[in-house]
């Protein structure tokens, strides 16, 4: 049953991540395009420092702020940049891939992505990823960023809603200063305060 605004595990959470909690665990980090694509770095580094497997995606927009040579870097694996590289199988559609993650984050979720996710659209490699994930097993965590005025949007805020009803979870957005030189909703969540999201959830599906 998907949860609504008042489940616990769905809230944003600043409490610090238990020791081990990323051991072994297979983690994809979907990079989007947006200045806060930066922000990813930390968050992968923190990952493959605590032991996870850590396979990042990125779209081609997400490449125009930060290279994939600094993500297969920091996670020390090779990094998708379009839905045509078979890096680990044969499998065209990275259906193995999928099915063999412990959670997914995208960070940052730009208001693109959103709505590409809301459409069930599959055209860049992170949405392609992630539409062969089952959220019943495997937890995505959705971290959007944008400017303001675009965050408040009627169609963003439908597409929130939309992927809220299908199972995706949600930290963030903060409220503060901007790459466009506002302050406003839509900054993209401190890597801290996502990782320990991420955390709650991959603790949710863990068996007792």
């Amino acid at each position: 049953m998907a949860a609504g605004h008042d489940d616990p595990a769905r809230r944003s959470v600043t409490q610090p991540v238990p020791t081990g909690v990323w051991n072994s665990r297979r983690i994809l980090v979907g990079v989007t395009g947006g200045i806060a694509a930066y922000k990813a770095a930390h968050l992968v580094s923190r990952l493959a420092q605590g032991g996870a497997t850590v396979t990042v995606a990125m779209t081609p927009g997400a490449t125009r702020f930060i290279t994939p040579l600094t993500f297969q870097a920091l996670s020390g694996r090779p990094v998708y940049t379009t839905p045509w590289e078979h890096i680990e199988s044969n499998d065209p559609q990275h259906i193995s891939l999928a099915r063999a993650l412990d959670a997914a984050v995208v960070a940052p979720c730009s208001m693109d992505a959103l709505a590409r996710l809301a459409q069930g659209r599959a055209d860049d490699v992170v949405s392609l990823i992630l539409s062969a994930v089952d959220r019943a097993k495997t937890p995505v965590l959705l971290a959007p960023a944008m400017n303001s005025v675009m965050y408040a949007q009627p169609a963003t805020q439908r597409n929130i809603e939309q992927l809220r009803a299908d199972g995706f979870d949600f930290v963030g957005p903060g409220t503060g200063w901007q790459a466009c030189r506002e302050v406003g909703p839509g900054r993209m969540s401190e890597p801290d305060e996502i990782l320990a999201s991420l955390a709650v959830l991959v603790a949710r599906e863990s068996p007792a």
